[in-house]
C-alpha cells in the first residue's frame, strides 16, 4: 500500500537522491565504517539481544561493515523481508551467504520468517532513511514500509535512522503516517532527536 506522496516530499526525496548518486564510492565506504563504529560503540546497542536492521542498497550508508560487527559481538540481527502488500516480515541474518536477491533490488535473509510483528522484539531497531527532522520525523523512499514496522515497535525502543551528514536535521514534510525514530546515525555520530 503506497501512500499518496505529497509534491513537497517528492522534492525533497528527489533532491536527497540527486545528492546521493553523486557521492563518490570511496566517501561511501569510509562513511559505512565511521557510522559502524559510532553504532556498535552505543550503550543501547551495545546492550541489545537483538538488533534489527537492513542491507542497505542504491548509495544508501553501508550496512555491511555494521551487520558483520553486531554478529562478531553476538547480537541477534534480524532483516526485513518485502511482503507483497509492501509490509515488512522478518527475518534471522546468518551472514552475508545467507542473502538471496529479491524485489526492487534489495537482499533479504533466506531464514524463517519471523512475522511481521517480530520487529517489536527487537531491543535496537535501525532503519534507512533519506532524511530526518530535529524531532526525528524521518523521510523514507515513500512505500511507508518502515511506518509500519516502527509502528510495531514499543515506545522507548533505540528507534535509529541511517543517513549522510547533511541529511540530518533537514525539514521534512510531515504526513499522518509518519513515524518518528529516536536517534540519527551519520559518519559525525549519533544524534538524540526531540521526539
Amino acid at each position: 500500500m503506497r501512500h499518496m506522496q505529497s509534491p513537497a516530499k517528492l522534492a525533497v526525496r528527489d533532491r536527497l537522491l540527486t545528492a546521493r548518486g553523486r557521492r563518490p564510492l570511496v566517501d561511501v565506504v569510509a562513511d559505512a565504517h565511521a557510522i559502524a563504529a559510532h553504532l556498535l560503540g552505543a550503550p543501547e546497542v551495545r546492550r541489545a539481544a537483538t538488533v534489527a536492521a537492513y542491507v542497505s542498497i542504491d548509495g544508501e550508508p553501508g550496512t555491511g561493515p555494521l551487520l558483520d560487527g553486531l554478529r562478531a559481538a553476538g547480537k541477534r540481527v534480524v532483516l526485513p523481508v518485502l511482503l507483497p502488500d509492501g509490509d515488512l516480515d522478518w527475518a534471522a541474518y546468518d551472514g552475508p551467504d545467507s542473502l538471496l536477491p529479491a524485489r526492487f533490488g534489495l537482499l533479504e535473509p533466506a531464514g524463517r520468517r519471523l512475522g511481521p510483528e517480530s520487529v517489536g522484539t527487537a531491543d535496537a531497531v535501525l532503519v534507512p532513511g533519506l532524511a530526518v527532522a530535529a524531532d526525528g520525523l524521518r523521510l523514507g523512499r515513500g512505500g511507508g514500509s518502515y511506518d509500519r514496522a516502527l509502528g510495531r515497535v514499543p515506545v522507548g525502543t533505540f528507534t535509529c535512522v541511517l543517513l549522510y551528514d547533511e541529511e540530518v536535521g533537514v525539514a521534512v514534510p510531515a504526513e499522518p503516517h509518519d513515524r518518528r525514530v529516536t536517534h540519527a546515525a551519520s559518519p559525525a555520530g549519533i544524534v538524540r532527536l526531540r521526539g
